[in-house]
């Protein structure tokens, strides 16, 4: 898979544009198809998800509070905790920090591992988007903020596009990884997997390394899961890191988010806001914005249990998610991710989720807010292409009803020897 690459926001008749072509595909083969996937050179990073969302780096905020926050009480979660002295290595694109969302928010440690840079260079805004859903700082006129605005973001850039860098692959993520264990990170987050998931002999050694160090390792489950056959990906398939799978706004697994025994968690990871490079906001979709979810929620659970291990923070955190059955399954693992349970209970648990009775939304005693939120893009477009559907079919019918009412009319004309 190649890196995400930003693309520039039109005006509003790029909506009717994509509507068009999807009734154009709707009424020739009356199915959808899934995003094109596109393959990357040897050993490269892969994201696996090239949004069709258009994004402009330096542009505007999105004033609207995301489905993702609107699914939680952020005033009750941030009196819980908020991620004060927690740090979370974002080993990715890189994350500028030139966002006002994201002014502030860099700890000590950054690095760039395909440049020369402290880590807050990102051409692609992967990284930003991945660092912001973390931290971001709630701002005047939009809703947005990050799960853990108290906590601190050590950008490590392993990947990039510049003209004069080599492209980032298992070996500079290897790097990252234990510099991030050498710098002191508490949470190390991996929205990437790579490339044919391959599973390197140095990948697997440094991911025991951070393990065995105590860190809490997360990494994105993958965006293949619209093929029929689970496969593992790296390094989310390893011994002692969390996978996290992406759900939708009904709390089901995102068509394009891999599954397999190996996922732990999932949470929200479709029509995903957050900061972009240069200032400004774009929502996007994938288990690349899935994980950094869990790595908030779990940088406030540090916050407010500091003296739990990491392996008794995702304990807690898969006993308290919400799923259907007691037992985890490979769609979702142990459920979708719910930060006010996960906060809510003091009573120390063990190194390994307990079996329990199945957890619904709202078990946690928190009615979370309405989600008001406006549709996203896709729905935009699926919603635009139904209208000019059935104008069409209208038109249709009412040309063929005038078409007979003339024709007996006529015929009504010509019986009577009118002229």
């Amino acid at each position: 898979m190649g890196v995400l690459t930003p693309r520039t926001r039109t005006s509003g008749t790029r909506a009717l544009q994509r509507a068009v072509g999807v009734l154009t595909i709707t009424g020739m083969c009356l199915v959808t198809t899934p995003p094109a996937f596109a393959d990357s050179g040897y050993d490269n990073p892969e994201f696996h998800l090239d949004s069709s969302s258009e994004c402009e780096f330096g542009g505007n905020n999105i004033a609207s509070t995301p489905w993702s926050l609107q699914r939680i009480i952020l005033d009750q979660l941030r009196e819980k905790a908020t991620g004060k002295d927690v740090t979370v290595a974002v080993i990715d694109t890189g994350v500028d920090n030139s966002n006002k969302q994201l002014a502030g928010q860099m700890a000590p440690g950054g690095k760039d591992f395909v440049g020369s840079t402290d880590g807050t260079t990102d051409l692609e805004g992967h990284g930003t988007k991945v660092a912001g859903i973390i931290a971001a700082k709630p701002w005047p006129g939009t809703g947005f903020s990050g799960i853990a605005p108290g906590a601190k973001i050590m950008p490590l850039r392993y990947t990039g596009s510049g003209n004069k860098e080599k492209p980032g692959n298992s070996d500079t993520m290897v790097a990252a990884i234990n510099h991030a264990v050498d710098q002191g990170a508490d949470i190390i987050n991996i929205s990437s997997d790579t490339e044919d998931n391959k599973d390197p002999e140095r990948l697997r050694a440094a991911i025991k390394n951070a393990v065995d160090a105590g860190k809490l390792v997360i990494a994105a489950s993958g965006n293949d899961g619209a093929k029929t056959k689970p496969q593992k990906t790296y390094p989310a398939s390893y011994d002692g890191v969390v996978a996290v799978a992406a759900s939708d706004r009904n709390d089901e697994r995102a068509f394009f988010s891999q599954w397999g025994d190996f996922v732990d968690i999932a949470a929200p990871g479709v029509g995903m806001v957050s900061t972009v490079p240069k200032g400004g906001q774009c929502s996007d979709d994938g288990t690349s914005f899935a994980a950094p979810y869990v790595a908030g929620v779990a940088a406030l659970m540090m916050d407010r249990y500091p003296n739990w291990t990491a392996k008794q923070i995702i304990a807690r955190m898969q006993e308290t998610a919400e799923r259907p059955t007691a037992k985890p399954d490979e769609y979702v693992g142990w459920g979708v991710v719910d930060p006010l349970a996960a906060l809510s209970d003091s009573t120390e648990p063990g190194e390994t989720p307990k079996l329990a009775a199945p957890q619904q939304a709202g078990a946690s005693q928190v009615t979370p807010m309405e989600v008001t939120m406006g549709e996203t893009d896709a729905e935009r477009d699926r919603r635009i292409a139904i209208y000019v559907l059935g104008a069409g079919l209208l038109l249709v019918f009412v040309a063929g009803g005038s078409g007979i009412a003339v024709r007996d009319w006529r015929r009504k004309k010509s019986s009577s020897g009118l002229q």
